[in-house]
Parts: structure tokens; sequence; C-alpha cells
């Protein structure tokens, strides 16, 4: 089983869309029982709330929806998984502050596909969660490609 975990600041916005696509993509594929999927935030904030609801309305468009509730990392999300995908250099910044023993351990998910940071689209309108989803539908897809059992 290979275990995955999307993390972002909030867990609202980024990392539940990660979640949900590559969950999406999964199922399409008959791969759910392969994987383990899950997403938090560096900060509590939101802890217990659900996603978004832009992003529940952009997940839905994509058939791409599921439960989510906001959760902060744990110090053994850090062993547990696999693949740790952060979503920008401040979070994945406040990873290595938090837990240096697990240091090199997350990565950002745009390294997948050239790099850069996936920008938070909290601030902004439908339009740049739009774009959010978007880069993260390619990094997911370049994440599989190499990943995913033929």
């Amino acid at each position: 089983m290979t275990r995955v975990l999307f993390v972002c600041m909030g867990n609202i916005c980024r990392s539940p869309m990660a979640e949900g696509i590559l969950r999406r993509k999964l199922r399409e594929r008959g791969l759910e029982e392969e994987f383990e999927v899950d997403s938090c935030g560096t900060g509590g904030w939101h802890e217990g709330e659900p996603a978004d609801p832009r992003t529940q309305a952009v997940l839905a468009r994509y058939g791409a929806l599921f439960p989510h509730t906001a959760r902060q990392i744990r110090a053994e999300d850090l062993e547990r998984f696999d693949h740790i995908f952060v979503m920008d250099r401040e979070n994945l910044r406040t990873l290595e502050r938090r837990f240096p023993q697990h240091r090199g351990k997350a990565r950002l998910l745009l390294e997948l596909n050239g790099g850069g940071e996936v920008p938070d689209p909290y601030y902004g309108g439908m339009e740049q969660f739009e774009e959010v989803y978007q880069m993260l539908e390619e990094a997911i897809e370049q994440f599989l490609n190499t990943h995913a059992p033929r």
C-alpha cells in the first residue's frame, strides 16, 4: 500500500483539493485499494471544519468531491506516509522546523512537473480555485504515471 499525504496551511483549500483529485483518479483506475490518501494543514485554525465551499464546488464540478474534515498534521503522519506533498515553501519550512527529525521527507508537490508553488486561492475567487485545481491535476497525474501499479 502506498500512503500519500497532501499538506497546506489550513487544510480547507489546496490539500483537500489535491486529496479529492487523487481519490477520483484512483477510483477511475480501480486503484483505491492500492493507496491510502489523506490531507492536513500545518495550522489548526480550521480543525473539524469541512473544505472551503469554493473547494467543494470545484471538486463537485470534476466528480472529485468527498467528505472532508480539516485537521492539523501530527508527528505520526511523517512516519506513516510514504509521500508527503506540500503546496508551498512556507509550509515546507514550517514542517521542517516543527519536525526536524523528518527533514527531507516532505517535498513540494509541483516538483513532480517542473517546480514552483501552488498559490493559496483562499483570498481569491472561483477563477483562482479553478487555476489551482488544474495545477494540482497535472502534478497528480505525473505522480500516478510514475507510482501507480501498471
